[in-house]
């Protein structure tokens, strides 16, 4: 079973920018959709971008226009780009498999704040 570490995180001013990192213990070429999800407090995990085997992409409206996914299946690595970011995106942001989620790793906390 595949396991996921993401990094990237951090304190970021509201209109500023952030690249996550999601890091495979395994190969991630066979799994068909890689997805980065967020859970802020007190709500439930939602899943905000996905990207399939073909690095086609699909965004919750929310993000769309200022997230980016993007998958290096060599480095075993997803990113996430988040451009123009804004308080209400303040989460524990974490990674995994789509259709065969693995456990959940520890996430990495983005906090929007001025």
């Amino acid at each position: 079973q595949v396991l996921f570490v993401e990094s990237g995180g951090g304190l970021v001013q509201p209109g500023g920018s952030l690249r996550l990192s999601c890091k495979a213990s395994g190969s991630i070429f066979s799994i068909a959709a890689m997805g980065w999800y967020r859970q802020a407090p007190g709500k439930q995990r939602e899943l905000v971008a996905h990207i399939d085997s073909a690095s086609s992409t699909n965004y919750v409206d929310s993000v769309k226009g200022r997230f980016t996914i993007s998958r290096d299946n060599a480095k075993r690595a997803v990113y996430l780009q988040m451009n123009s970011l804004k308080p209400e995106d303040t989460a524990v942001y974490s990674c995994n498999s789509v259709y065969s989620p693995s456990p959940w790793g520890q996430g990495t906390q983005v906090t929007v704040s001025s």
